[in-house]
């Protein structure tokens, strides 16, 4: 079978139109749609390029099932053709990961000597000091999802629905997946086609009443 590759829908109305798909039909995903849906997700920005997320493909029913137990019954888990375990994986900021990613940017051809001897040197120091973060978990947490948010609208504007899933027990999922101890897990997120209505737009809250200007609580001046 032939896959157009193109995307069904632009940006702007992939934004607009994802929502959280509360059950899904059993038509899979075409493997190549799912690979670019991957493929893209993975082009997210990360600190210092460390790329620190690892996602669980799980297809197979009896594992779906498995997870399914470990997130509370949650029938979405059962239901959907793909259902990925979103991690974020703390040993990234080892040397052999930094390492790594001084290779890929000399094959990559934008890395110079004194660039990589500044990420030996200061990525050490950074996750030592974590000036702007509590744990490795919140660091590794807040790129994964940037990771997640590119999946999903890249996922709608190739038509396929998600569900991003915060309800599951962590050490069930880690024991039944033999993940590691250094990787924690962030989210579930399902994929595939909703077999009914999406969940209906619950409205955002104004731009004015989120966005403040020079300091917090000062007015950000809309455009008339």
């Amino acid at each position: 079978m032939i896959v157009e590759m193109h995307p069904y829908i632009g940006l702007i109305e992939a934004i607009k139109q994802r929502r959280a798909a509360r059950s899904f039909k059993s038509d899979r995903i075409p493997e190549a749609i799912l690979q670019e849906i991957l493929e893209l997700a993975v082009q997210a920005p990360s600190g210092f390029n460390l790329q620190p997320w690892r996602f669980i493909l799980v297809k197979e029913q009896q594992n779906k099932e498995k997870l399914q137990a470990c997130a509370f019954n949650q029938r979405q888990v059962g239901e959907a053709p793909v259902v990925l375990i979103c991690c974020g994986d703390r040993s990234v900021k080892q040397m052999e990961n930094i390492t790594s990613v001084i290779q890929l940017g000399e094959e990559n051809g934008i890395m110079t000597p004194s660039y990589a001897n500044y990420l030996r040197s200061n990525i050490p120091e950074f996750f030592t000091n974590h000036p702007s973060f509590e744990t490795m978990e919140a660091w590794t947490n807040r790129h994964t999802m940037i990771a997640v948010t590119y999946m999903m609208i890249v996922a709608k504007s190739f038509g396929v629905d998600s569900c991003p899933m915060e309800g599951f027990d962590s050490q069930q999922v880690k024991q039944a997946f033999q993940i590691p101890e250094s990787v924690d897990i962030c989210c579930i997120l399902a994929l595939g086609y909703a077999s009914e209505p999406l969940k209906e737009y619950g409205g955002r809250f104004p731009v004015n009443q989120v966005c403040f200007q020079e300091s917090y609580n000062q007015p950000f001046p809309l455009t008339s």
